[in-house]
């Protein structure tokens, strides 16, 4: 009789453990990452015509040269996730540091054939394909996993506004001017943007790289 109240007791207690990790668990909010839309973003990175919209947005179809001379398409990263930023070589201040933290984060997921990297030139007219390539070999770039595109400053411009909305516009003077900032934006395969991280800020960066990995398992 008493080895049987002894199991009872042991049950209950056990089952009561049971009850108190599923709550806890239940208790514990799911993790998550947002969908971004223009209407999500500060106005001043977004062209005025998609200002309004607030769902729906995907990255619009590109075509652009990267460092090696090849034109490189939104079809090298169908199904893929990847983060991209704006950038150009000659840039003194917040570049070499997004390049860094870029860097940084390449190697962290280069042996993940699902995640990618992307960078736009700003200043195309300067970022020649052998300017671009002498910088990806100065800093260490893999071609397998990271594109730096040069192209025509127009169409660079619109992608930037009304695709990645990271862009502010620059002087009146100078059509299609461009001002980056240091944004790091993540894309999901779905070519959605689903964060904006500052590219100077390793914790930042970190937390971008937690964020794929969320991404990756889904």
């Amino acid at each position: 009789m008493l080895n049987n109240r002894k199991i009872f007791f042991v049950f209950f207690g056990a089952l009561l453990i049971v009850i108190f990790i599923a709550i806890y668990k239940l208790t514990i909010p799911k993790k998550s990452l947002p969908i971004f839309s223009p209407r999500d973003v500060n106005p001043e990175l977004v062209d005025s015509t998609i200002q309004h919209l607030g769902y729906n947005h995907t990255i619009e179809d590109f075509s652009f040269i990267n460092q090696n001379g090849k034109t490189i398409t939104q079809d090298d990263y169908k199904d893929k996730i990847y983060v991209a930023d704006f950038f150009f070589t000659t840039c003194p201040t917040i570049c070499p540091k997004m390049t860094d933290n870029m860097i940084w984060l390449q190697n962290q997921i280069k042996d993940n054939d699902n995640v990618k990297l992307l960078s736009f030139s700003v200043t195309p007219d300067i970022d020649s394909v052998p300017v671009l390539k002498k910088y990806a070999e100065e800093k260490g770039v893999l071609d397998s996993k990271w594109n730096l595109l040069t192209g025509n400053k127009k169409d660079i411009y619109y992608l930037a506004r009304k695709s990645f909305l990271v862009v502010k516009t620059g002087s009146p003077e100078e059509l299609y001017d461009m001002v980056h900032t240091e944004n790091f934006v993540l894309v999901d395969e779905k070519k959605r943007i689903r964060g904006f991280y500052d590219g100077t800020n390793l914790e930042e960066v970190k937390q971008l790289l937690e964020d794929i990995k969320f991404l990756s398992e889904q």
